[in-house]
C-alpha cells in the first residue's frame, strides 16, 4: 500500500509544554529558513516536568490532533518530557506523518562525542524519572556509564530571564557539583530550556574540570534530524523565495509569555490563543 506524501508546502508542526520549544524553532529557522512553522505551546498545563506520564500523554495526543488538523506535514515534539513519555501516542495520532522527538538526536550526538562512554544527563523530574536517556544511550553503547540528575529549578529560573548572572551561575554550579559528574566527558542538556544556559554550563566545566566536557543541546541536533527526514521523504518546501509565514498558538495567555518568548527566540511574537 502506497503511503500518501504530504504537501511539501505545508508547515512543520512543533509543540512543547510552554515556550521552551522555541529554542528548537530558532534552530529550525536557522537551518531551514524556507520552511513554515506552526507552533503550539501548552501554557495552560505547563510545566509538564512535574506531571504524571498519563497526563502528559493525554495533553500530547490532544496537541497532535490539533496540529494534524491544521494541517502540517511533520510533527516535532519539542519537549523532553513529552518525548520521553508520549512519543508512541503522538505517532499514533500523526498516522503516516513523520514525527521527530528531541531525545534520539541528542543521544546520537552524545554517543558520537563521548570518548570515555561516561555521559551525564540533566533534565526535569519526569524526564529523569523515566530513565529514557539511560535506556537509549545503553542501547547504543551497552558499557557506557550514565549519570542522570533532575534539575527542577533551572526551568523557572530561565523563564524569569535569570541568565548570565551570579545567581544563575550559583544554581547551575550547585547542580553540576554532584560528585557523580566528575568523570563524565559529555553532558546532555535534557530540556529544551537549557540551551539558553549552555554557556554557563560550559563555564562551570572549564573552571572546575581538568578535561574537556562536550555539552550537547538538542536544538541543533533536532533541526539536523528534521532536515534529513524531510529530504529523505522529499517534502522540503518547494518555494524558498516566498517569505515563510509562521504561526504561534498557546492554550492559555498572559503578557509574561511575550517576555519569555523574547528570551527564547530573541524577538517579539504574536500569539493566537486556542485552548484544547
Amino acid at each position: 500500500m502506497k503511503v500518501a506524501t504530504p504537501d511539501p508546502n505545508l508547515p512543520i508542526g512543533v509543540f512543547d509544554s510552554g515556550l521552551g520549544g522555541l529554542t528548537i524553532v530558532k534552530a529550525i529557522q536557522a537551518l531551514l529558513p524556507q520552511e513554515e512553522i506552526c507552533y503550539y505551546g501548552d501554557t495552560a498545563h505547563l510545566p509538564y516536568g512535574d506531571k504524571s506520564a498519563v497526563l502528559v500523554q493525554e495533553f500530547s495526543r490532544n496537541i497532535a490532533r490539533f496540529l494534524v488538523k491544521h494541517p502540517v506535514k511533520a510533527v516535532v515534539i519539542a519537549c523532553n518530557t513529552a518525548s520521553a513519555t508520549a512519543l508512541e501516542e503522538v505517532q499514533k495520532v500523526a498516522g503516516t506523518l513523520p514525527v521527530f522527538d528531541v531525545i534520539n538526536p541528542a543521544v546520537k550526538v552524545a554517543i558520537e562525542s563521548s570518548r570515555t562512554d561516561q555521559i551525564g544527563v540533566i533534565g526535569t523530574r519526569t524526564t529523569i524519572r523515566s530513565g529514557v536517556y539511560t535506556k537509549k544511550l545503553l542501547s547504543h553503547s551497552p558499557t557506557a556509564r550514565i549519570i542522570e540528575k533532575a534539575t527542577p529549578l533551572l526551568v523557572p529560573m530561565i523563564e524569569e530571564g535569570w541568565l548570565q548572572n551570579a545567581v544563575s551561575q550559583d544554581v547551575i554550579d550547585a547542580y553540576l557539583s554532584d560528585t557523580g559528574f566528575q568523570q563524565i566527558d559529555c553532558l546532555i542538556l535534557g530540556c529544551t530550556h537549557y540551551p539558553l544556559i549552555k554557556p554557563q554550563v560550559q563555564r562551570y566545566f572549564e573552571e572546575n574540570y581538568d578535561h574537556q566536557v562536550e555539552v550537547v543541546d538538542s536544538s541543533l541536533a533536532v533541526a539536523r534530524s528534521l532536515s534529513s527526514g524531510l529530504l529523505q521523504r522529499k517534502i522540503i518546501r518547494q518555494d524558498p523565495k516566498k517569505t515563510p509565514h509562521h504561526i504561534y498558538f498557546l492554550s492559555d495567555y498572559n503578557v509574561h509569555f511575550e517576555e519569555t518568548a523574547r528570551v527564547f527566540l530573541g524577538k517579539s511574537l504574536h500569539f493566537e490563543v486556542s485552548p484544547l
